[in-house]
């Protein structure tokens, strides 16, 4: 695939995430417009107990300034309503005002403030104004542009206005400890306009990426499908297949920086596993209703696992070439570390839904054994999904053999053969996780860097013009 295409598939996958994010929001603010009103228009948070042993309760409001009216509506908040009733059956009083004005008012007086209000359920959270001073009544201000006094259930509305204003919560008679049953809401005519316009960008936005997406990875299945087809899996081995060759002669140093040469694989990395998690998601939608994965999409998400395992095989996770990565989706038969995926058929409808999680647990508890914290960004951490292995079973032989790389110049075989068993369990599982084959991964662990899926590599073909003397063209003596 062209560097061209695989930007395009980025970008458009980004946009369809984008896109389905813009649409999900407007869409719940419709339906809350909907299903979330009252009666009378309002959206009405539950009635939840505050208390404070200060005289009042102050609740700012920062609604903008008269500059930013041509940006925000003419009633920020539209009506805002507050509905408060005594435990102990005492007048209450509730009141805004300009905030200058309350701070003037409770100046060197003891309340409390109330920095966020939380709903579902609904609470406060407050902090102390320490002072002294007391309060005077509140009836007897004369700033208040809404208030509602008296014993029962008080109910405050006020048309919002531009600019800073406070709500304050008090006894009538301003004696401290207030212990209320309390709610606010608002009714605005401005969620239902805001969430279809919401929800009709983001189908818009989903629409162009996904047709990006579409037209981007149009005409590749082709030529990912004949490429797979000569190279088959050995009968009967699992349909996954990740390769590694050893080079024999590796530096004793280079691994010491191969991480910092990997950045650029590691930057459109980042971007490529952006586009394999939405476009995972999107396959597994066509697979529940058709029982296919588009041929498309799982040419280009395999690919984009066979870009993170030579990035990894190279500076990460075996640390067995010193060849640096080729920046390609496509197999490269000459690079020594491959990974490929038999293209399936048909898959069950029905394990699509339960296998990437329900089923692959125990493989998980083991591949987060081998693979410990993976990080890189890529996916999930700590099953294989990221390219850069720091920790578990994999990290620690990584750096056993780049010690002995260092000292030795030498690669110990086995820690390699082994080391190469734990990345291939993990490749498998992340196959089975990304929902491209059914079979169940083996509890095996294949070491060596052959895979035994893999089919044996073909025999050099002899030069044009003629063979060997002493042979015939099968390879056998004469």
């Amino acid at each position: 695939m062209r560097a061209g295409r695989i930007i395009a598939v980025i970008v458009g996958a980004i946009l369809a995430v984008v896109g389905l994010a813009a649409l999900a929001g407007g869409g719940a603010m419709m339906v809350v417009h909907a299903a979330g009103r009252d009666g009378d228009g309002y959206y009405q948070s539950p009635t939840e107990r505050v208390d404070t042993a200060t005289a009042a309760l102050v609740a700012r409001l920062d609604l903008g300034s008269d500059v930013a009216d041509r940006f925000v509506p003419e009633r920020p908040v539209g009506t805002l309503r507050v509905r408060a009733s005594s435990v102990d059956g005492s007048a209450l009083f509730i009141g805004v005002a300009p905030t200058a004005d309350v701070d003037g008012w409770l100046a060197d007086a003891s309340y409390e403030r109330v920095d966020n209000i939380r709903f579902g359920p609904f609470r406060t959270e407050t902090h102390l104004i320490p002072g002294d001073a007391p309060v005077t009544g509140p009836a007897g201000q004369a700033f208040w542009v809404a208030s509602a006094t008296g014993t029962g259930r008080q109910t405050l509305t006020w048309r919002s206005e531009h600019g800073d204003w406070t709500v304050v919560l008090l006894n009538a008679n301003a004696r401290t400890g207030v212990v209320a049953d309390a709610s606010v809401g608002a009714k605005t005519g401005v969620l239902l306009p805001i969430g279809a316009a919401l929800a009709g960008a983001g189908l818009l936005v989903l629409a162009v990426g996904v047709a990006l997406v579409v037209i981007a990875l149009e005409g590749t299945a082709s030529t990912a499908a004949a490429a797979n087809e000569r190279t088959a899996a050995v009968p009967g081995a699992y349909p996954a297949r990740l390769d590694g060759r050893l080079e024999p002669t590796l530096s004793r140093w280079l691994w010491l920086v191969k991480w910092f040469l990997a950045i650029p694989h590691l930057v459109v990395l980042i971007l490529l596993w952006l586009a394999f998690v939405p476009l995972t998601a999107v396959a597994g939608f066509a697979i529940l209703f058709t029982g296919r994965y588009p041929r498309s999409i799982f040419d280009f998400n395999v690919g984009v696992l066979r870009w993170t395992w030579r990035v990894s095989y190279y500076a990460f996770s075996a640390l067995g070439t010193d060849r640096y990565p080729p920046f390609s989706l496509g197999r490269d038969p000459d690079y020594p570390a491959d990974f490929t995926v038999d293209y399936p058929q048909r898959l069950s409808r029905g394990l699509v839904l339960v296998k990437w999680w329900l089923l692959a647990i125990p493989h998980y508890v083991i591949v987060a054994l081998f693979a410990g914290g993976w990080s890189g960004g890529f996916g999930w951490q700590g099953n294989g999904w990221g390219a850069a292995a720091s920790g578990g079973l994999i990290g620690i032989l990584v750096l056993v053999a780049a010690a002995v790389l260092l000292f030795s110049g030498r690669y110990p075989q086995p820690v390699f053969d082994f080391l190469m068993g734990m990345n291939r369990w993990c490749y498998r599982v992340i196959a089975y996780a990304a929902l491209m084959r059914d079979e169940y991964p083996p509890f095996r662990l294949d070491v060596g860097g052959d895979d035994p899926g893999t089919p044996p590599a073909s025999p050099p073909r002899p030069a044009s013009g003629g063979v060997l003397a002493g042979s015939t063209p099968g390879g056998r003596t004469g």
